[in-house]
């Protein structure tokens, strides 16, 4: 039987997995990733998506790179839990699905950064919408078998932010007990297109938002509690922020219209 689409006045392109609409005959496919060893063997779009991001680890790699480049030991410190050779097998495979890039540097020791494609940068916003789907059906206070990496949820915030909001501005974030006592410090500037976040570095802020581990998990936890931060700088912008950023933000209210409701 012939094939419907060969007569077509138009075809779809796939370059580098994005859509391009051509007047010609036939569609043409390019870099599409190659099968998976497990496929799901279903035609459907969500049913690829997993092919290539549905193993463990994968989305919390692109969540952990989503603030620049990492080098593989950088890795191995902010995944818990996760072996020299999982890691090792699970980037070279991302790698191969044309998710990161790998940059290998004349030092010594040698040196290797991991860096997202346009590919899985793409994924900020599916990342966020899995967060929220955390925070509103299985998030509580940390586990006592789970570590606490705040900066685990601090890259969540280029998919957490709406980019169609009318924040604009750079706002500081700081734990000031991270990373052995020395602190750490996360850049969150936020504009039209969204939001972009870097670690460490320095340079001019609208506002500066400080606290320790402790406080951190007391405003991200579910009751949203805030009164351990120190905020400094445009106290409205950094508000506006972390209302995007923590769901947690009117459990206060919630609680007080439910005491209200039952007095």
């Amino acid at each position: 039987m012939k094939n419907p689409l060969v007569n077509s006045t138009s075809f779809v392109m796939l370059v580098l997995g994005r859509r391009k609409r051509l007047q010609h005959r036939g569609i043409v496919i390019s870099h599409v990733p190659p099968a998976k060893r497990h496929p799901y063997d279903q035609w459907s779009p969500d049913a690829r998506a997993l092919d290539l991001v549905g193993d463990k680890w994968t989305l919390l790699i692109v969540r952990d790179l989503l603030s620049g480049p990492r080098r593989f030991v950088e890795l191995q410190r902010v995944l818990p839990g996760i072996s020299t050779e999982q890691l090792r097998s699970r980037l070279n495979r991302m790698v191969a699905d044309g998710m990161l890039t790998r940059k290998r540097y004349r030092e010594v020791p040698p040196r290797v950064d991991y860096e997202l494609t346009e590919r899985s940068r793409e994924l900020a916003p599916v990342l966020g919408q899995l967060a929220r789907w955390g925070y509103e059906w299985a998030w509580s206070r940390p586990r006592t078998s789970e570590r606490v990496d705040l900066g685990a949820i601090f890259r969540l915030i280029p998919g957490l932010v709406d980019s169609a909001g009318t924040m604009s501005g750079t706002v500081e974030f700081s734990v000031t007990d991270e990373h052995g006592g020395s602190g750490a410090a996360y850049r969150v500037t936020v504009g039209r297109n969204g939001a972009e976040i870097t670690e460490g570095g320095e340079g001019p802020s609208e506002a500066q938002v400080r606290g320790t581990t402790a406080a951190w998990v007391q405003a991200f936890s579910p009751m949203g509690d805030r009164d351990g931060l120190a905020v400094s700088g445009d106290s409205q912008l950094a508000g506006a922020l972390l209302d995007q950023i923590a769901l947690g933000h009117h459990a206060h209210a919630e609680v007080a219209d439910m005491e209200s409701a039952t007095a």
